[in-house]
């Protein structure tokens, strides 16, 4: 079975930095697409980041461009977001979600592209 195993989150003053990871196990296929999540409270969940490891592209959302980084262990299978100059509106519920098969650069956003999804990690970034 696919497992995404998501951890990383904490508190943090605004400015600083957190890396969240989520392990993967059981993709069996280098075309897959793996993606961070978040949920803030009363709101929807949106995409933050999407890293499509055959060919190696990533997306990001419009507003953690430039602050934020995906990266993928090949030899862990983990995926990681490296968040920079963290702001209160990113706090929220984060979570990985991966799949597979090839998701169009336009919808690696798309939370309803994936259909693997593991356990949130809470960020709060205090001001």
């Amino acid at each position: 079975d696919v497992q995404l195993q998501a951890s990383g989150g904490g508190l943090v003053q605004v400015g600083r930095s957190l890396r969240l990871s989520c392990a993967t196990s059981g993709f069996t296929r280098d075309a897959i697409t793996l993606g961070w999540f978040r949920q803030a409270p009363g709101s929807e969940r949106e995409g933050v980041s999407a890293f499509r490891k055959w060919d190696a592209v990533t997306n990001y959302a419009d507003a953690v461009k430039g602050r934020f980084t995906i990266t993928y262990d090949n030899a862990l299978n983990t995926v990681y977001l490296q968040m920079n100059s963290l702001r209160p509106e990113d706090s929220g519920l984060y979570y990985c979600a991966g799949d597979v098969g090839h998701i169009t650069y336009t919808r690696m956003l798309d939370e309803d592209e994936y259909s693997t999804w593991g356990q949130e990690t809470q960020v709060t970034v205090s001001s």
